[in-house]
This record gives C-alpha cells, sequence and structure tokens, in this order.
C-alpha cells in the first residue's frame, strides 16, 4: 500500500522534475524542487545538479511533511494532505499552514462549526481539530470545496508574486497548470 506521502511526494516529483538552475527562478538552482539554500540548510554540500534522491525525500520528509503534521492530516484527508505539501514546497511551510487556516476560518459559518483560529502558520491540534470538525460537518463536499479554497487562495499568491516581480510571470502559466486545479 503507497503512503500518503509517498503520494503526495510523488506528485510533486512529477511537476519539480530534476535539476534546473533558471535565472529567473528566485529559488536559483534546484534538483528535485529542492533548493540550495534548503539543501544547504539540511547539511547537503555537494553541487545541486548531484543532489541525490534520497537527500530530496529526507528533506521533503523532515522540512515539510512531518513540520506540517501531514500524517494527522492525511488521516484525515489525503487530499489535503497533498495539496498542502505540494502547496508547502512551491511557496513555504509557513504559507501552506496559514492557507489552511484562513481556509477553515472562512468556512466556519461564523464560529458556529468550530472557532476562528489565529492564523499563525503553526499547525497543531487546533488546526487539527478545526478540520476534523470540519469535514465531520461538510462531509460529502467538504474536501472538494476546502481544495477549492486553498487553490483560490495559492493562485492569488501567485498573481501577487508576478505583480511585484515582473520575472515570475515566466512561470506563472505553470503555476497554474500544475498547481491550482
Amino acid at each position: 500500500m503507497t503512503s500518503a506521502f509517498d503520494k503526495a511526494l510523488e506528485h510533486t516529483l512529477g511537476i519539480e522534475g530534476g535539476f534546473s538552475d533558471d535565472p529567473r527562478d528566485s529559488g536559483g538552482a534546484t534538483n528535485y524542487g529542492i533548493t540550495e539554500q534548503v539543501a544547504r540548510a539540511f547539511g547537503y554540500t555537494g553541487p545541486m545538479a548531484a543532489l541525490p534522491r534520497k537527500v530530496a525525500v529526507d528533506i521533503y520528509r523532515h522540512n515539510y511533511w512531518d513540520l506540517l503534521h501531514l500524517d494527522q492530516i492525511a488521516m484525515l484527508s489525503e487530499d489535503v494532505a497533498i495539496e498542502l505539501f505540494d502547496t508547502a514546497v512551491n511557496c513555504g511551510t509557513g504559507f501552506a499552514a496559514r492557507s489552511l487556516q484562513r481556509a477553515l476560518n472562512v468556512l466556519n459559518r461564523s464560529g458556529t462549526d468550530y472557532l476562528d483560529m489565529t492564523v499563525d502558520g503553526l499547525l497543531g491540534q487546533v488546526s487539527l481539530s478545526a478540520l476534523s470538525s470540519y469535514l465531520t460537518r461538510r462531509s460529502r463536499n467538504g474536501v472538494k470545496v476546502l481544495l477549492r479554497v486553498l487553490n483560490s487562495i495559492q493562485g492569488s499568491h501567485y498573481i501577487t508574486l508576478a505583480e511585484k516581480r515582473g520575472k515570475d510571470e515566466a512561470f506563472v502559466f505553470g503555476w497554474f497548470l500544475h498547481r491550482v486545479v
């Protein structure tokens, strides 16, 4: 049986591909979607073009999946965990966590389903409890709507980036093709 992490990893690696060093990319040299800055902080010292897949997988597990408690989220909704993982890889873990918190806050029917939470980018027990309550109350279409809200937040982020940094316009089409579904 394939784990939620393995599914998320294959999805994201299918988008990210291998080595890239596009001068327009603010992330700089990347391999498997891992930026050089992230790889160095994790302890990798070799050339980015030679980053082993195993190191990339370890980084993804530690710096993204585990940090966001996505095993716990996957127990509630594998689709939401996979979406948050991919968003975290492309936009940062804090952005992914804040996006979930914002989405849950606006979907709680003015606090009648569960209380608003602080949008702090930390997915802890309050966020997990709110997600569980949301999914219980909105079961049939809950995941579909939550994913749409998360993608709307992410899409808006990409547009804002491109408006602020013209060089990011080179990536908008691909971001919307592969990441905003």
